[in-house]
């Protein structure tokens, strides 16, 4: 199954939750509601409130909850997009310039807060615990994860190891929160709780891995963001960390100066480096392991339209140009 094929599958399902974002967007102060619209509307795959729906209807849950709790992850996601393009000062997201370019850090950083505040009350409204726990553990876990990146950057000596800890707290633990709350919405078993949110995590991990791989493979259209702004932030994403590891003295001599000093300026012999080695194949591979995983962590679930969306999403994870 395609992403047009998924997408179809919820269009129901995802305008009501487009819906209900835009209403409780809605702040009597006017700064919020034009900044959290922008960044709202500014055109993301809304892969994860897509993973409540999808997890939903696997499960068989058949209410209206899983409505709230898709834009309540959407409302997540969206604050730590603000918060994370004030840190890595960031000027190019999905295409068009980011908040923080065009009302500033502090601006971004307090509608952030307002996004998270308002996902909690919204959370609090579906009055079940289980859903309020694994929510509140997820933000509180991105945050560690935005923490341990922080102290990854400009340090060439980063391990596989620690990078792949980063991502799946930073990125892949909201992928895993939103496939595991159809289950728990619909009642199902603690084995299918946990291979949904199983599922999740490996995707999650995946698309992150894909991010790394396009950062330096694809064009600013295609990504919808600069090429090589993880270097310029001075990340340690895994095509580097390969390449530290693989390529010769004067290309890792390149590829540590890069990451200790940040920035684009050496972007061509960064990627010239990169290209000596397999570094991007290697996690290309890395993405296409935890794919499967995701994919086989569904084999607890009867055949559906959904599961087959479910499998068709992890297909697009390693597969997708943007």
């Amino acid at each position: 199954m395609d992403i047009a094929a998924i997408q179809s599958l919820v269009s129901q399902d995802m305008q009501a939750v487009n819906h209900l974002i835009q209403q409780r967007l809605q702040s009597n102060v006017a700064l919020i509601n034009q900044l959290s619209h922008y960044i709202i509307s500014s055109g993301g795959k809304r892969l994860r409130p897509m993973l409540v729906l999808l997890s939903a209807g696997a499960s068989a849950y058949r209410q209206r909850d899983h409505i709230m709790l898709a834009a309540v992850i959407e409302f997540i996601h969206t604050a730590t997009l603000l918060h994370d393009d004030v840190v890595d000062a960031s000027s190019l997201r999905r295409g068009q310039q980011t908040a923080n370019s065009i009302w500033g850090n502090e601006a971004s950083v307090l509608v952030g807060d307002f996004l998270y505040s308002r996902a909690f009350q919204m959370m609090v409204e579906v009055q079940q615990m289980r859903v309020m726990d694994i929510l509140s553990n997820a933000t509180n876990v991105i945050a560690e994860g935005e923490v341990l990146q922080l102290l990854n950057c400009h340090e060439p000596d980063t391990t596989e190891e620690s990078y792949l800890q980063v991502i799946r707290s930073k990125t892949a633990k909201l992928f895993e929160a939103a496939a595991q709350l159809g289950a728990v919405l619909a009642g199902q078993s603690a084995a299918v709780e946990m291979a949904l949110a199983s599922y999740g995590m490996h995707l999650g991990t995946a698309f992150q891995l894909i991010d790394d791989v396009l950062d330096y493979s694809a064009t600013p259209e295609e990504m919808g963001k600069n090429v090589g702004d993880d270097l310029a932030e001075g990340k340690p994403t895994l095509p580097l960390i390969y390449t530290l590891r693989h390529a010769s003295s004067g290309h890792q001599a390149v590829v540590r100066e890069a990451i200790v000093q940040g920035g684009r300026d050496c972007i061509g012999a960064v990627i010239a480096a990169i290209e000596s080695t397999e570094a991007i194949d290697y996690t290309a591979q890395a993405a296409r392991v935890e794919a499967e995983k995701a994919v086989a962590a569904l084999s607890i679930l009867p055949d559906s339209p959904y599961v087959e969306a479910l499998r068709g999403l992890a297909h697009f994870s390693i597969h997708r140009t943007y």
